[in-house]
């Protein structure tokens, strides 16, 4: 399906909510009318799913808001490769087309691109999404963190001077073992929150566990995808021992902290019988 489909297809979304609105005004009720929508490809694809859609959803916005989501990882995805095979030319001269003789180095390459390439296909085959709009100022605050860190610890990582870490293979492959472990388990938490539901920004039953070991976080912590992709990145920092992935990883763990806890409030708030046992991101403390 190209762009103009897409439009057609908002336009008549818009037009539908816009009667919906006008039908709960004639009543002189407060009814609100919501759609989900599933758009698709001409080979029956799922390209995005929206949740939740209010009148006022502007078209341009609607078609575009999974490639703004899109554009968060694949834009990490191409500039470390960039970096990767030396394709832009910002080291020295004499080192420009020299890469760094530490194995490291493409593991975390394979890392990296292994981490963006699942997070799109999570994008595009199960993420659900309960708004129809972003602020413009979010996808360009978005595009530019995500984009910019990566540039940045790329440029460290790949440099022809880049040095291995302190303990060697011991602290490279431990932490591959960890950074693994974390994104299977993300991708087994979204999977679960997937098949689990919501009605727009509310949850209609509390995550529990499943059989899925994965999943035993749901134990101890409300947001464990949270949990997990803090790992994921720790055990990153620790298998490049580079201080930009390390930064990377503290505003990360920070801002979803705030998401987390705000997240566990709202389950508290929704269900009185939510385990108290749960804490937001870190099980027993935060």
């Amino acid at each position: 399906m190209d762009l103009k489909s897409l439009f057609v297809v908002a336009q008549f979304i818009k037009a539908r909510c816009a009667h919906g609105m006008m039908a709960g005004k004639a009543k002189k009720d407060k009814n609100y009318v919501f759609y989900e929508v599933e758009i698709q490809d001409s080979k029956k694809l799922k390209l995005c799913y929206l949740d939740k859609i209010l009148n006022g959803t502007q078209p341009d916005r609607l078609c575009h808001f999974t490639q703004v989501f899109l554009a968060e990882c694949i834009g990490p995805l191409f500039i470390y490769l960039f970096f990767f095979l030396h394709l832009l030319n910002v080291y020295e001269q004499i080192d420009d087309y020299t890469s760094s003789p530490c194995s490291v180095v493409t593991l975390a390459c394979v890392c990296h691109c292994f981490h963006y390439f699942r997070r799109l296909l999570e994008t595009i085959f199960i993420h659900r999404f309960s708004d129809g709009t972003l602020p413009l100022q979010t996808i360009m605050r978005n595009c530019l963190y995500y984009w910019g860190f990566s540039a940045w610890l790329a440029y460290y990582i790949n440099h022809p001077l880049y040095t291995p870490p302190s303990y060697g293979n011991l602290q490279v492959y431990s932490s591959l073992v960890v950074f693994m472990l974390c994104e299977a388990g993300n991708f087994s938490i979204h999977l679960a929150l997937n098949n689990l539901g919501c009605n727009g920004l509310r949850p209609k039953r509390i995550p529990y566990p499943t059989r899925n070991p994965f999943t035993w976080l749901f134990f101890f912590v409300s947001c464990p995808n949270y949990t997990y992709e803090v790992g994921t990145w720790l055990s990153f920092s620790i298998m490049t021992q580079c201080v930009p992935v390390a930064l990377f990883t503290l505003l990360g763990f920070v801002q979803m902290t705030i998401w987390a806890r705000g997240k566990h409030k709202m389950y508290i708030r929704e269900f009185t019988d939510y385990p108290e046992l749960r804490s937001a991101i870190i099980p027993l403390f935060l």
